[in-house]
């Protein structure tokens, strides 16, 4: 069909679904390069997400080949009369239906599925930074900058994910200590507003638009190019981990080991993260795979406490022409933690192979058909304050043994991330990511299924709540506003929704977050 004739029809299909109104003006500025579809396949990838808890079918789905696609949309959603909202999608990883509409187009970002006129991310070596379209994967910009023997510098465990999908909420590893989030690494952006505006900004340009974008969970605009500052890559990485069976032992030496981020690089490592075994099978399970199958580590053997252990998981960055001094850079820093002395498991990989290893995890998985299952995940910010409260309240008490996924636990550095970005984070210098990473399975074991797991967070939240300890949602899932309010603070609320009045105050834009709802013309 040809374009005009499609979009013609699209339009038609708005118009009879949610009585949208467009004038000859309006048509002409849906005029793209890309592929708008209403194909019933395209639909329902866009209805779904990776938590496959929510499902909303849009209207139409847009496939854009430029940022000015994306502007031509969002402006003639802008202009409509009745409120037709616009979501971006990245690569659909989303848990509770952020980036799904019911009434209006989704954008589908993910460079695989358009013909772009962006190309391939472009590196710049002299001032060490990338250029990446929005809807990129983190592991293509990696495949990237490796080509020029450099890599960004703070990542996700798991790199088939959006670069505007992370930078809309934080982008968090165990690098996050040392560089912070991967919203602190971002030089520019280039943003299409819920104006239909195509505008560059940075810290000297639009910065509050800059400011706001990062960690906006897409309420503020669509991030269509991002530059990213990169270092040089490591070769390879020593990968070591080490068990505790004491939660205060564990995270005193977490918490050193995050103070060290100013020291020179052969004195700390380059990336800490942990996680909590409750369950005798899940430290030898997909995310624990490092263990050797054909020695599988058991719980007993080290005198756990409460039947809880504690994993501390630590990696060491290097070249290969500094392979001689790895040894011993790793064993001066091992000797100041007290771990279990029988508890150290140790492996050699390239530096790529470490960064894709959830990947891998994935395609597991996926051949067992473990991955396309509801994932009601709970992410949280923890005060350091108050994190042994939360060990002994969850971890050994609301869990028991079973927990159908991994559970990470890891200390960030506040004065790694920048108070002017949109996200929100506890009032202390230090403060825990606790990550639940379940999967639902209908295998017949109530303790895995959706509803228990489900209830069990809103248990976790409700121990929170009545013992005062002020989490913070990661990847935030809320309602009503109240809660909405109540998650970013008075003061933050007030500049949030000030910055939604600027850039989006028709309020179209990533409606699936539940935020705002969408103003029609006659509103404002």
């Amino acid at each position: 069909m040809a374009p005009k004739l499609l979009l013609t029809f699209v339009i038609y299909r708005l118009i009879s679904t949610v009585g949208l109104t467009l004038d000859p003006t309006d048509l002409l500025r849906l005029e793209v390069d890309g592929h708008l579809s209403v194909d019933p396949s395209d639909v329902k990838t866009a209805s779904v997400d990776f938590g496959m808890m929510n499902r909303a079918e849009p209207l139409a789905v847009l496939h854009p080949s430029s940022a000015e696609d994306v502007a031509r949309l969002v402006g003639a959603a802008y202009g409509s009369a009745h409120g037709l909202s616009v979501s971006a999608r990245g690569h659909g990883h989303s848990i509770n239906g952020q980036a799904q509409t019911s009434s209006g187009v989704v954008i589908e970002m993910s460079a695989s599925k358009g013909v772009r006129q962006w190309g391939l991310p472009r590196v710049s070596e002299q001032s060490r930074y990338v250029d990446a379209w929005g809807g990129e994967l983190w592991i293509d910009v990696l495949k990237t900058t490796l080509e020029h023997g450099l890599a960004p510098k703070s990542w996700t465990d798991y790199l088939y994910l959006s670069v505007g999908g992370t930078l809309s909420n934080a982008g968090i590893s165990g690098q996050a200590f040392n560089h912070g989030p991967q919203i602190s690494n971002v030089y520019e952006l280039d943003v299409v507003t819920g104006k239909g505006e195509l505008l560059t900004c940075s810290e000297e340009q639009n910065s509050e638009l800059f400011h706001a974008v990062l960690g906006g969970l897409g309420q503020f605009g669509i991030i269509t190019r991002a530059r990213i500052g990169l270092e040089p890559a490591p070769q390879r990485v020593r990968w070591i981990r080490v068990l505790y069976s004491n939660f205060s032992t564990f995270t005193k030496d977490q918490e050193y080991l995050i103070s060290l981020h100013g020291q020179p690089p052969n004195q700390k490592f380059d990336y800490v993260e942990g996680f909590v075994i409750v369950d005798e099978g899940l430290i030898n399970n997909w995310r624990s795979s490092f263990f050797s199958p054909r020695n599988p580590v058991k719980i007993s053997s080290f005198g756990t406490n409460g039947g809880v252990l504690y994993c501390l998981e630590i990696t060491k960055n290097y070249h290969e022409s500094t392979a001689d001094t790895i040894d011993q850079d790793v064993e001066a820093l091992l000797k100041r933690l007290d771990f279990i002395p029988s508890s150290v498991f140790t492996t050699d990989l390239p530096y790529v192979d470490f960064l894709d290893r959830v990947h891998k995890a994935e395609l597991k998985l996926r051949s067992k058909g473990l991955w396309d299952v509801p994932h009601p995940w709970l992410n949280l910010f923890v005060p350091r304050s108050r994190i042994a409260d939360f060990d002994e309240g969850v971890f050994k008490g609301i869990l028991g043994n079973k927990t159908s996924g991994p559970i990470l636990i890891y200390p960030m550095n506040k004065n790694k991330w920048d108070d002017r970005t949109s996200v929100v984070t506890p009032e202390e210098d230090v403060f825990y990511l606790v990550a639940l990473l379940r999967s639902a399975l209908d295998s017949g074991d109530e303790a895995q299924s959706l509803e228990y797991l489900s209830n069990q967070n809103r248990q976790i939240l409700r121990f929170c709540d009545d013992a005062g300890i002020k989490v913070k949602q990661y990847l935030p899932h809320y309602t009503t506003q109240e809660d909405w309010v109540d998650h970013f603070g008075d003061d933050k609320w007030t500049l949030f929704s000030k910055r939604k009045m600027d850039f989006d105050p028709r309020r179209i834009l990533a409606t699936g977050q539940r935020i705002f709802k969408p103003m029609a013309a006659s509103a404002w």
